[in-house]
């Protein structure tokens, strides 16, 4: 089987890697990769962008590639998935209908309530009086999201209404503008993601990750900082009540209204006193928690994708998963989640500290005219390692963390560690 990753970040670099070690997958191509990427697959130009269908198409086919796995949520929402099937092509990622799930928070709302999943209570809002009227209904803390895509960058949660206000005018003032604002959810959040074929679901281990910029949860959010799984403290038989109780009856309300869902049902929950609550859902892997779950995952990855993809997920085996704990923690270029500066060097990726247990998955960067490696983005790295234990795993991916050098950059230091020291409960 030949593969075609689409992407650029450290989450399709982890797919990759992951398909890599498939032996069932000949070859496995990336457009348009990174310089990482580049070490493990072939990497092709997508001049028009990963959003460019026609293009991607023409690369699958040109290519001669049996399946398609799209990577990021743009493309997605884009429709490129429904234009790859067309070609023929088997394409693991949801419709453009289908991927509504993640492109508005508001459509996602009306989904749980069709299927009746467990969720805050939430305003759809396009005008400032009736945020202004939810955020007094709701109270504080203030939860306002924007309703499209927003790079994991659109939800402010704050206890100061002004704050919330001008997030939401934000939001509004974009074409066709419009925010949920929401009931803050309290309690350890969960990720959960579930591939989908349309009719059956078939759970991975859980993930937490961290939002917030700086150690302690403090600062604004981002597209993540770094995670970890499995996740000891969580509640036994949590994902079979999260499969049951939210990830069948949302694929089920899906293909009742004939946009079946197929592909990964990222399901972010937040474990409330009164039981899990869905946060909200994305149609594509998260970026980082993938780096930690197919870090863990023994069964191979292009069986499992290819099953969605086709309609077989009901034919596939118990999944298999390694005993091992695994960590991972972004290395962020300066100014981020803020502009970020990019062009700064990358050194000390050739010899790290703890390999093979841990290893570099890159997502913003690039090689410059002389061949260097520099950033080029906001979240550089993704730094993932494993152990028998999870203090291994932070040991080693710490290790890791430190022997790169690239000037200005930040990292959380205490991803994990709430869970290594046992204080994390429902």
């Amino acid at each position: 089987m030949k593969v075609l990753v689409v992407g650029s970040g450290a989450r399709e670099h982890a797919i990759v890697r992951s398909l890599s070690l498939d032996q069932t997958v000949d070859a496995v191509l990336a457009a348009p990769g990174n310089p990482g990427i580049e070490t493990v697959a072939r990497c092709e130009p997508l001049p028009g962008g990963v959003s460019d269908a026609a293009g991607v198409v023409g690369l699958a086919v040109s290519l001669g590639v049996d399946l398609v796995v799209i990577g990021p949520e743009a493309p997605l929402v884009a429709g490129v998935a429904d234009e790859v099937r067309a070609a023929g092509i088997a394409c693991f990622g949801p419709s453009a209908e289908a991927a509504r799930l993640e492109g508005s928070k508001a459509f996602a709302k009306e989904v749980m309530s069709g299927a009746e999943v467990p969720t805050g209570l939430a305003h759809v809002c396009t005008t400032v009086a009736q945020v202004e009227e939810a955020l007094d209904a709701l109270g504080a803390p203030h939860v306002v999201k924007d309703d499209g895509l927003a790079a994991g960058k659109g939800v402010v949660v704050t206890d100061d209404r002004a704050e919330a206000l001008a997030h939401a005018r934000a939001c509004l003032a974009k074409p066709d503008g419009a925010v949920v604002v929401e009931e803050y959810l309290a309690g350890p959040e969960v990720s959960l993601f579930c591939i989908c074929d349309g009719t059956t679901v078939v759970p991975l281990s859980p993930a937490q990750d961290f939002k917030r910029v700086m150690d302690g949860d403090a600062g604004p959010n981002t597209g993540g900082m770094g995670a970890y799984s499995p996740l000891g403290w969580a509640p036994g038989g949590l994902v079979d009540d999260v499969v049951a109780r939210v990830a069948q009856p949302v694929v089920d309300e899906m293909r009742r209204r004939g946009t079946p869902f197929a592909g990964v049902l990222y399901v972010g929950l937040a474990m409330t006193p009164r039981g899990p609550r869905v946060i909200e859902f994305n149609a594509r892997f998260g970026d980082p928690e993938t780096q930690v779950v197919l870090a863990r995952l023994l069964t191979p990855l292009g069986g499992l994708l290819l099953a969605a993809a086709e309609g077989t997920l009901a034919d596939v085996e118990p999944l298999r998963w390694s005993d091992e704990h695994a960590v991972t923690v972004v290395v962020a270029a300066q100014g981020y989640p803020g502009t970020p500066r990019t062009g700064d060097p990358i050194e000390g990726l050739d010899a790290l500290p703890g390999e093979p247990a841990a290893y570099v998955l890159h997502a913003g960067t690039a090689r410059d005219d002389s061949g260097a490696l520099v950033s080029a983005g906001g979240r550089v790295l993704s730094v993932v390692a494993s152990g028998a234990s999870l203090a291994q795993a932070r040991e080693r991916v710490y290790a890791a963390v430190e022997g790169i050098e690239l000037p200005g950059s930040h990292h959380r230091t205490d991803i994990a560690l709430l869970a290594e020291r046992g204080e994390v409960c429902v």
